[in-house]
């Protein structure tokens, strides 16, 4: 009987164990480990940050869901990861031993590269955790309160801008409603991407003008090739380049109340593991998601190393979307099934093709840029309601089927059909060198 542990149960790891465990059946043990004991939708974290969400619309208790499917569950935080004794240690002490391992931990937030952006020690939030986002709730109530100037984007090395954009359409839509977009003195949107609607990708579609229209009409003030370098008292200290990355001038913003994208990086257990890593703490994976130095080792999502797809005068690294990671984690799942039955010629290979979709207040926003860098077979940004109303099914959707124990794919089922795309075959594999 092998071992199989999933580290991380987030929106990766806990399919990730569902499609395990069906792959697998009694015969083998799948072992789930998280430092929560609850499942978020990291999706929807914008809408609790404006208090359209509740907390228990976005989260529940994993371990009754995977429990009755045959999986073992373990509230604990990974300390460490021996890699040679096949053995992860624990927060409470304990340890597991394990005969294949599939990393789908997800990001440490750096907050350190840039002082004073922690959530806890000033105005600017985030809402890359449920908590976070309920923070960001809070001081947005504050802001209601007591109207100043918003500042929202992405900071250096930032790689997902999509839920920057997100929320930053979401709050004007959420103060229109209230009557009080006009008593905000200034609203800016502060990136580090070269221009608007670059999304770490080099644009997908009309992405630029799209959501240069977007962040005008709601009387956005947007700022690019920008490093913020620190926040505090109130200022976010800015410098911003030229496309060869010459500073062009520093200048402060006020910021009453701001959310800045964080740069990720990999999670300390994983990240200490000698050889298994880039200097980011990401996981360097082959093309069937397995460690390049450990062979019982899958990574997928956010934890495994990509390079950024160009150089960007202020460092822009390439976004994990939901398709990518759906498709990688079937592809480590297949591929582990294949090394336990020793079929190990059978391998299947993930997709780093990007597909997203963003709510925007009533509207939305859906790029799908298959494959990631240009040229593209498929190069589409689509912007409506319908997008807005295709989230919302989103949410339901997929909380539903992790609740139920389904690990059936979302992406090519239903949205490449609501989008009018078929699936293509997968990019070259030299576009797909791991930093």
């Amino acid at each position: 009987m092998a071992h199989v542990v999933i580290l991380g149960a987030g929106t990766g790891g806990m399919p990730a164990a569902y499609e395990m465990k069906d792959a697998l059946g009694k015969d083998h043990e799948v072992t789930l480990i998280s430092a929560n004991d609850y499942f978020q939708f990291v999706p929807s974290n914008p809408w609790l940050g404006v208090g359209w969400s509740k907390r228990e619309d976005i989260t529940f208790p994993i371990r009754p869901y995977v429990e009755r499917k045959g999986i073992h569950f373990i509230p604990q935080r990974a300390e460490k990861i021996d890699a040679e004794k096949q053995e992860i240690q624990l927060a409470d002490g304990s340890s597991v031993h394990y005969d294949y391992l599939l990393i789908a931990t997800g990001p440490k937030l750096a907050f350190e590269n840039v002082p004073g952006s922690d959530p806890h020690e000033g105005p600017v939030q985030s809402v890359c955790t449920a908590d976070h986002a309920e923070m960001a709730y809070g001081k947005y109530q504050e802001l209601l309160d007591n109207p100043g100037p918003i500042v929202i984007g992405a900071m250096p090395g930032a790689s997902c801008f999509g839920p920057a954009y997100e929320y930053a359409m979401i709050v004007a839509s959420d103060l229109k409603k209230r009557g009080m977009r006009d008593k905000i003195p200034s609203f800016s949107f502060v990136t580090s991407e070269p221009y608007i609607g670059h999304l770490g990708i080099q644009g997908v579609g009309d992405s630029r003008g799209i959501l240069t229209r977007g962040l005008e009409e709601e009387g956005i003030t947007a700022y690019t090739n920008c490093k913020v370098t620190k926040v505090e008292n109130g200022q976010m200290y800015i410098t911003q380049v030229n496309d060869q990355g010459e500073t062009v001038k520093e200048f402060t913003l006020p910021v009453k109340f701001g959310m800045m994208i964080p740069a990720f990086k990999g999670v300390p257990a994983v990240a200490g593991v000698e050889g298994l890593c880039n200097p980011g703490g990401f996981v360097l994976v082959d093309e069937n998601q397995r460690s390049k130095k450990y062979p019982n080792i899958y990574a997928a999502g956010i934890a495994i190393a990509i390079p950024p797809v160009e150089q960007t005068p202020v460092p822009t690294g390439a976004p994990k979307t939901g398709y990518m990671i759906e498709s990688m984690v079937s592809a480590a799942v297949h591929n582990i099934k294949a090394d336990i039955e020793g079929r190990k010629g059978e391998r299947t290979m993930g997709t780093w093709n990007a597909v997203c979709f963003a709510d925007m207040g009533d509207r939305g926003a859906a790029f799908v840029a298959l494959p990631q860098l240009k040229p593209r077979k498929v190069d589409v940004f689509a912007y409506g309601r319908w997008v807005h109303l295709a989230k919302v099914a989103f949410e339901k959707y997929f909380i539903r089927k992790m609740k139920m124990g389904v690990s059936e794919p979302f992406y090519e089922k239903v949205l490449f059909k609501m989008m009018g795309i078929t699936r293509l075959k997968e990019e070259p594999m030299e576009q797909r060198k791991a930093s």
